[in-house]
């Protein structure tokens, strides 16, 4: 997820600097909203790992 926020982030800045602003607030929208979802799942891993006292098993 990390990844397509930096992906996100890039090609916000990149669409910048060209001149499209709007599809640069797109991206930067988006980058957001994916840094806010990342934000949510690892507080919600943090709780559930203090709560239980062990690691949550990532899916395979």
């Amino acid at each position: 997820m990390l990844n397509y926020i930096i992906t996100f982030f890039f090609l916000a800045v990149l669409a910048a600097l060209f001149g499209f602003g709007g599809l640069a607030a797109d991206f930067a929208g988006i980058a957001r909203f994916l840094a806010g979802i990342f934000v949510l799942l690892f507080i919600a891993t943090l709780i559930y790992s203090v709560i239980t006292g062990r690691r949550p098993n990532p899916p395979v």
